[in-house]
């Protein structure tokens, strides 16, 4: 796409929803990352199953320290790949504590620094918590990049470098939610749903699917 048909769909996504935000529950920095770092490879939707209670017995970077692997994992164990994300929240949460007294970091080198988090992670804390224009590329943006033409790529960070390139400045920032929104219930994996994609007209997607009878 080009930059102004890349605004025209962007725009168009973002008319039902002006005021998007993450479907993770959290209620400060640490809940957020934490969060984020457990939707690897699972749904958001499960991610908030356990979550409530984990936030409940450890509220704070030295309390899920406190908790442990061992104690994180049997809160969370309904979730996919849930040893894997224990050790690393238990990790992260003694480093915020030894390294950064107990806060999170608003630097994205430092983000990346803590264990399980990526680039993906620290674009999603940076731009939720607080307020930059990153672009996370999830599954479904990456799907959505490369389906509509909006910013093809191979790699994630090609996607996202198309992304924040093409995107007007003013709605980077929102545009994150608007996509993965926009992925995750109308331009799904197997089967988008493109009669009812408002952006229809400005997608380069050659093979829409037209409603079903």
């Amino acid at each position: 796409m080009s930059r102004e048909q890349a605004g025209l769909f962007i725009r168009a996504i973002a008319q039902d929803n002006p005021a998007p935000e993450t479907e993770l529950l959290y209620t400060d920095a640490f809940s957020l990352l934490v969060a984020v770092v457990m939707s690897a490879q699972t749904t958001d939707a499960m991610v908030n199953k356990v979550t409530p209670g984990l936030f409940a017995a450890a509220p704070t970077p030295a309390a899920m320290a406190a908790l442990g692997a061992e104690g994180i994992g049997q809160l969370i164990r309904r979730i996919g790949l849930w040893q894997a994300k224990a050790k690393n929240v238990a990790a992260l949460s003694a480093m915020l504590v030894e390294r950064h007294g107990g806060e999170v970091p608003r630097d994205r080198a430092a983000l990346e620094a803590l264990p399980g988090v990526g680039r993906k992670t620290a674009n999603v804390v940076l731009n939720v918590m607080f307020g930059e224009a990153t672009m996370a590329v999830d599954t479904h943006i990456f799907r959505l990049g490369n389906r509509t033409g909006l910013a093809p790529g191979k790699t994630t960070r090609a996607v996202e470098d198309g992304l924040v390139k093409r995107i007007p400045p003013e709605l980077l920032r929102d545009a994150h939610h608007w996509l993965i929104l926009h992925g995750r219930y109308i331009c799904k994996a197997r089967a988008p749903e493109c009669w009812r994609c408002v952006a229809a007209l400005h997608c380069n997607y050659k093979d829409k699917v037209k409603a079903p009878d």
